[in-house]
């Protein structure tokens, strides 16, 4: 597949809503362990700060040429003002309610040469009188969209989802959704649902072959009322399950260097080609590509238009 045969993704507008954050890096040496207790000591050279969640999938839509609005609910703090920062950056759109009870959902990594030491998470749920003002301008938002995005990270985001769910088909929008969590009846009658292999697991319970797996994933799709399954699977791939079909794709990465923000690829690139008028299956494979590509790279990153075109062409 060439870049001419890749669709123009220039026209498409995806509408993102969810959880955000903000992904801080602090990048250093590690050359000593500390005196007081038996841990490295990393001496930071240098920090980076990167758009995550729901943030992440609106970078991966912008890179790819196309237009992302953010809808989401942050703190009234210094993280929300650097995402915004950042997002104007990457040509998003951002609509970001600030909610003074909250703090914005930080996730900061400390790296010792090329390699994750520590986490640290700072968050803190939103109010109901924040989510209720997003709920009104997400109404106001979807018509103008050619594709819904609701990017679930269990922080209290999409607490309304069934509701933007609904308003979402009633506005005839393809709404495509990756779920958080072991209550998949509040993502009832989304277009598209994309859990990864332990989300589904988490679900579904566990299966003894594919043909177990297509059963599961098929019995939950039904139930869901769901036109679509799609089971993230690192190593494994993507399989597919719609009414019509269950299809298999096998995995495209040649080097896993870092899996954090791939789902934000994925689903970011699942709505663009879904926008773009393509099939499921054909959507699957381009966003499997996708996903080959930014699991080689450090953090939460994003797929450029060239780089996915080229491992296309290179599987044609």
């Amino acid at each position: 597949m060439s870049d001419a045969t890749l669709p123009d993704f220039s026209r498409a507008r995806i509408l993102v809503a969810g959880d955000v954050m903000l992904d801080r890096y602090w990048f250093g040496d590690v050359s000593r362990i500390s005196p007081e207790a038996p841990v490295p000591v990393v001496h930071v050279k240098r920090t980076e700060e990167r758009p995550g969640g729901a943030a992440n999938v609106a970078r991966n839509v912008t890179a790819l040429g196309a237009q992302a609005t953010l809808l989401a609910v942050t703190g009234a703090d210094e993280a929300a003002a650097s995402l915004e920062v950042l997002l104007a950056a990457e040509h998003v759109k951002s609509s970001l309610h600030r909610d003074p009870q909250l703090s914005t959902t930080v996730k900061l990594r400390v790296i010792g040469h090329q390699q994750q030491l520590l986490r640290i998470d700072f968050e803190r749920a939103p109010s109901h009188e924040a989510l209720a003002a997003k709920l009104d301008e997400y109404e106001r938002l979807v018509d103008a969209a050619d594709a819904v995005v609701l990017s679930d990270y269990g922080k209290g985001g999409l607490e309304r989802v069934q509701e933007m769910i609904v308003a979402a088909r009633r506005h005839g929008k393809p709404v495509l959704v990756d779920p958080k969590g072991w209550d998949y009846a509040r993502y009832r009658g989304a277009t598209l649902l994309t859990p990864n292999r332990a989300e589904f697991r988490e679900v579904a319970g566990r299966w003894s072959d594919e043909a177990d797996l297509a059963r599961r994933a098929q019995k939950l799709r039904a139930e869901l009322e769901l036109d679509a399954l799609i089971v993230t699977r690192s190593e494994e791939g993507m399989s597919l399950f719609t009414a019509a079909e269950s299809r298999h794709e096998p995995t495209r990465a040649r080097e896993v260097f870092d899996v954090s923000g791939a789902g934000d690829t994925v689903i970011g690139v699942l709505a663009l080609m879904v926008a773009a008028g393509a099939g499921l299956a054909a959507a699957m494979r381009v966003a499997n590509h996708a996903a080959g590509i930014v699991v080689g790279k450090l953090g939460t990153a994003v797929v450029h238009r060239d780089e996915l075109a080229a491992s296309l062409a290179g599987h044609a």
